[in-house]
């Protein structure tokens, strides 16, 4: 993709809408019932972490990130990670996730988590957390749990449950 036509943002307030339509298209109703969604009920992404892509004008993916605990350890959820299908397989998502790591990194978060495919993933830095090192509400693929250390180190000795980081919900 032509690095001049793609646009990689920091989500704003108002792009809520159209990236629930692009969530609604590309991973239906059932998303509700996973594991990653029932943490997203209880707590916000971060908009200064989360991204879209555009072109023009046009919405064509993005990404969100939500602070979360494993154990007591503080961490960001990364996803949903989403492209319109029309521009897959051209690097949008991987843009997107480069940035929303980069600017994690850049505000001193360590950890990193997702619930996702691992060969695409670990072209970034992603590796499978450890069988019985961390669980999660509703249905998951534990091989599914993705993790990537920002500091070197950082998951060393951390298990328990993921969960939402309740000292960053509304009061």
């Amino acid at each position: 993709m032509n690095d001049l036509s793609l646009t990689i943002l920091p989500e704003a307030a108002g792009d809520a809408q159209a990236i629930e339509r692009l969530h609604e298209r590309t991973f239906g109703p059932g998303r509700f019932v996973l594991s990653a969604y029932r943490i997203r009920e209880h707590v916000d992404h971060v908009l200064e972490l989360s991204f879209t892509a555009r072109i023009g004008t046009l919405l064509v993916g993005s990404v969100r990130q939500l602070p979360i605990c494993v154990g007591d350890t503080p961490a960001l959820l990364l996803g949903p990670l989403t492209v319109e299908p029309p521009f897959r397989g051209r690097g949008v998502g991987r843009l997107l996730l480069e940035r929303a790591l980069k600017d994690a990194k850049a505000l001193g978060h360590r950890l990193v988590l997702l619930v996702g495919d691992e060969p695409y993933y670990s072209r970034v830095g992603f590796k499978p957390v450890p069988k019985g090192r961390v669980t999660m509400p509703g249905p998951v693929d534990y091989a599914r749990i993705l993790v990537l250390e920002l500091v070197e180190g950082a998951f060393e000795g951390v298990s328990g449950p993921v969960g939402p980081d309740w000292s960053k919900t509304p009061t």
